[in-house]
């Protein structure tokens, strides 16, 4: 059993690199992305937002901007005004990256208040009911249409126990309403239940270890205009690289990039190296030799095809994010 592990964090525990054919990336070009200029950051970049309370998602999103001087930012995964946490706010061209974020599994903690006591035993039996796959239809104030829909309880904790109030921790499917799931075990438990507080400690591949206050944001842009020094921001701006952490990837050699930048096939052979689980169907992501993202893809070939077979279409591209003119189109490797 896998505690407090949300499903793409299995996977990404479990995924191997393996070798197709030794690739070296000439420096002359790219840039590691932990690397780039601090004016391409904040273009390609994530700041994971301490979430206060009070301001909606969209409210803090455009503090982000204003704090940073930028021109777009925007957030993956909506909290509700009264809820804190992890809020992934991507800016300027790293906005296109929240549909990447946005299906990715999430884990909050919660307070559920029961409106009666109830024995700890019954407690547990329905909560292991409102566990796994669920029928949840969204509430009343919520920006999908009304409909019952089923979403996975991936895992779920009952942390401590205060009277009527109960501290849970829960690794959830996106789009899973906690606020509608506490109602609903009240109804189960023929008592009735209220969410009385709500924290997000994750959203993909980003943990509360990630986040930034707004305030710390602040005072990392100051140093870095009135003072020059650059360590705080880019401890508080991550590469947008790291929203794709959690999906399988494969790597392509130089020569690949520029074709992929004006949404060419990957082909087989333009692949360098590449994660073990890769299956058709799935959604890739794929990397320079020096770990830019360069575009997004659906693979065409699993991971042994793609390591083993000279010819044939191994990922389709549908969103690239590299500029075209970043690598040439033919480019040596150093010697």
């Amino acid at each position: 059993m896998h505690e407090h592990r949300l499903p793409s964090e299995i996977a990404a525990g479990q995924r191997v690199v393996i070798e197709r054919c030794k690739g070296e990336t000439n420096p002359a070009y790219g840039c590691d992305p932990y690397n780039r200029p601090i004016a391409q950051l904040l273009d390609y970049g994530i700041v994971i937002v301490n979430k206060p309370k009070g301001p909606t998602s969209h409210q803090t999103s455009a503090y982000v901007q204003r704090i940073l001087c930028i021109d777009k930012s925007g957030h993956s995964g909506t909290l509700d005004p009264g809820v804190t946490g992890v809020l992934p706010v991507c800016l300027g061209t790293a906005t296109r990256i929240v549909q990447a974020l946005l299906p990715a599994g999430k884990e909050y903690i919660s307070i559920m208040h029961l409106h009666h006591p109830v024995e700890r035993e019954k407690l547990d039996e329905v909560i292991k009911r409102f566990t796994g796959t669920i029928r949840q239809k969204p509430p009343l104030r919520s920006a999908v249409k009304r409909e019952i829909r089923p979403r996975t309880i991936y895992y779920l904790d009952v942390i401590e126990i205060d009277g009527q109030d109960v501290l849970i921790r829960m690794g959830c499917e996106a789009g899973t309403y906690v606020r509608k799931w506490i109602h609903d075990v009240g109804l189960a438990l023929k008592t009735g239940a209220h969410m009385e507080e709500l924290i997000r400690t994750k959203a993909g591949p980003f943990k509360m270890s990630d986040m930034v206050s707004l305030q710390d944001l602040q005072d990392a842009f100051y140093y870095l205009k009135e003072e020059g020094k650059e360590d705080a921001l880019r401890k508080a701006v991550v590469p947008y690289e790291r929203a794709v952490a959690h999906v399988p990837s494969v790597w392509v050699h130089d020569n690949s990039i520029d074709s992929l930048c004006h949404g060419a096939l990957l082909n087989a052979p333009g692949i360098s190296k590449l994660h073990n689980d890769i299956e058709p169907g799935n959604n890739i992501a794929v990397l320079s030799l020096k770990g830019e993202l360069v575009c997004l893809g659906i693979a065409r070939m699993n991971s042994e095809d793609m390591q083993k077979k000279e010819r044939g279409v191994a990922v389709k591209v549908t969103a690239v994010f590299m500029k075209p003119g970043t690598y040439p189109k033919r480019i040596n490797t150093p010697e």
